[in-house]
C-alpha cells in the first residue's frame, strides 16, 4: 500500500478499525479473552438474579444484588486504580481474573451441592465487584503500553464492542442455559470462560511502573492531579450531565405499560435498544479516526444523547421510541471512545490506573443517581416530564458547560494537553 492509498482508505473507512488486532498479538489475545469473560459474566449476573428470586420470591431481594455489587465497586474502584499505578499491572490483572474465576467456581460448587443461601450469593456478588475493581483499572491502563498512541481510539472502539456484546449476549445465553441445564451449568461455564482471560494475561509482558522506586501511589494524589488537569476533569463532568440528568432506565417498566400498552417483553426491548445502539457505535466507528477535536466530539455526543432521550420522551410509537434509544446508545459509545482515548493519551502512565479507578466510580455511581433523579421527578410530575425534561436539561447543561470549557472544546488529539 502506498502512502497515497493509505490516507484515501482512512477517509473511506466506516466500520471499526481493526488495526490494533492485526498489529499486536498481545492486544489481540487480551481482546479475545475479555470478550469470552464478559459473556460469562453476563450469564452469571442473570443467573444470580434468577436464583435469588427463586429462593426469596422477592423483587426487593433481587434489587439488593445491585447494591451489594455497587458499594464494593465504588469503594474499591479508587484503590484498585492506585494499586494499578504501584505494582506490575500484569500481575494485578492475573490476581483479579483468578479471584473472579474462583468465585464462579464457588457458585457452581454450591449449586451442585444444593446449597441455596441468599447471604452466600450476596457475599459472592460483593467479592466479584472487588475483583472487578482491581482488574478493570489494570486492564485498561495496560493498553497504552501495548499499542502506539495513534491506535488507542480504535482499540477503545473495539473494547466498547466487547462490553456491549457481553451485556447483550451474556444474559440471553444465561437465561437459556439456566432454563435447560440449571444454575450450576451457567456458573461452571463462567468459571471456564475466565481461563481465556487468564491465558491472555499470562502471555502479556511484565508491566511494572515506569518510574522505578517511586513512592506508593496515593488515591488523594490522583484526585489532586485530576483537579489540576481541566481537560481530563471535563471528560468526567460532561459524562455526568448525561448519566444524572437524562437516565430513563428506571422508568422503562412504567413507560412500557403507560405509553406503549406493553408488558415485560416491551420493557426488555426498551432495555436492549440502547445496548444495540452502543454495539452499532463500536461497529461503525472507523470514521472517528478523522476527528482531532476529541473534547468537542464528547460535547456533541452528550448533546446528541440528551436530544435522543428527549425525543424518546415525546414518542408514543414503540418502534420510534426504540429508534430514539438506539441513537442514544450510539451517542453514548461515541462519547466513551473519545473519553477513554483522552485519558490514555493525555495522562502520564503513573496516573492512568487512578484515573481509570475514578472512571469506574463515576460510571458505576452516576447511572444509579440518575435512576433516583428520574424516579423522583416522575413521582412528583409524570414520566413524560421526567424523560423529556431530563433530556432537554442535559442538552442545556452541556451547552452551558461547553461555553465555560473552552480549552476542552479546543483539545487536539495531535497535541494532547491534560
Amino acid at each position: 500500500m502506498t502512502g497515497v492509498e493509505a490516507p484515501q482508505e482512512e477517509k473511506r473507512r466506516i466500520f471499526a478499525d481493526l488495526t490494533p488486532l492485526r498489529t499486536s498479538a498481545d492486544y489481540r489475545r487480551l481482546w479475545f479473552g475479555n470478550t469470552v469473560s464478559w459473556v460469562g459474566q453476563g450469564m452469571t449476573t442473570l443467573a444470580i438474579s434468577l436464583q435469588v428470586y427463586d429462593i426469596t420470591g422477592s423483587a426487593f431481594s433481587v434489587g439488593l444484588v445491585g447494591l451489594f455489587s455497587l458499594v464494593p465497586l465504588v469503594v474499591f474502584g479508587l484503590y484498585g486504580g492506585a494499586i494499578a499505578d504501584t505494582v506490575d499491572r500484569r500481575t494485578l490483572g492475573l490476581v483479579g481474573a483468578t479471584g473472579a474465576a474462583v468465585l464462579s467456581a464457588a457458585l457452581a460448587t454450591a449449586a451442585f451441592a444444593g446449597f441455596h443461601r441468599v447471604g452466600f450469593l450476596y457475599a459472592i456478588v460483593a467479592l466479584q465487584a472487588v475483583c472487578g475493581a482491581l482488574n478493570a483499572p489494570a486492564r485498561s491502563a495496560m493498553i497504552p503500553r501495548l499499542l502506539p498512541p495513534e491506535q488507542l481510539r480504535a482499540a477503545n472502539a473495539l473494547n466498547s464492542m466487547v462490553m456491549t456484546f457481553g451485556t447483550l449476549v451474556g444474559p440471553s445465553l444465561g437465561g437459556v442455559v439456566v432454563g435447560f441445564a440449571g444454575y450450576q451449568t451457567a456458573y461452571t461455564i463462567d468459571a471456564l470462560a475466565f481461563f481465556a482471560s487468564l491465558y491472555a494475561m499470562w502471555r502479556l509482558p511484565s508491566m511494572p511502573p515506569e518510574h522505578a522506586g517511586a513512592k506508593r501511589a496515593s488515591v488523594l494524589d490522583g484526585l489532586r492531579f485530576l483537579g489540576t488537569r481541566p481537560n481530563l476533569r471535563a471528560t468526567f463532568v460532561s459524562d455526568l450531565f448525561a448519566m444524572i440528568l437524562a437516565q430513563p432506565k428506571a422508568l422503562f417498566p412504567a413507560v412500557a405499560v403507560l405509553w406503549f400498552g406493553g408488558d415485560a417483553t416491551t420493557t426488555g426491548l426498551l432495555v436492549a435498544a440502547p445496548a444495540f445502539g452502543a454495539l452499532l457505535g463500536g461497529v461503525i466507528s472507523g470514521w472517528q479516526n478523522r476527528i482531532r477535536r476529541h473534547g468537542q466530539a464528547i460535547l456533541v455526543s452528550v448533546a446528541a444523547w440528551g436530544l435522543a432521550i428527549a425525543a424518546f420522551g415525546l414518542s408514543r410509537n414503540l418502534w420510534i421510541g426504540l429508534l430514539c434509544l438506539a441513537v442514544a446508545g450510539y451517542a453514548d459509545t461515541s462519547s466513551m471512545i473519545f473519553r477513554n482515548t483522552m485519558m490514555q493519551v493525555a495522562a502520564p502512565d503513573e496516573m492512568r490506573g487512578r484515573l481509570q479507578g475514578v472512571f469506574i466510580v463515576v460510571v458505576a455511581g452516576g447511572p444509579r443517581l440518575g435512576d433516583f433523579v428520574a424516579g423522583s421527578v416522575a413521582d412528583l410530575t409524570s414520566p413524560a416530564i421526567a424523560v423529556t425534561g431530563g433530556g432537554l436539561a442535559c442538552v442545556l447543561g452541556i451547552g452551558v458547560f461547553s461555553l465555560y470549557a473552552r480549552g476542552f472544546r479546543r483539545y487536539d488529539a495531535l497535541d494532547p494537553k491534560p
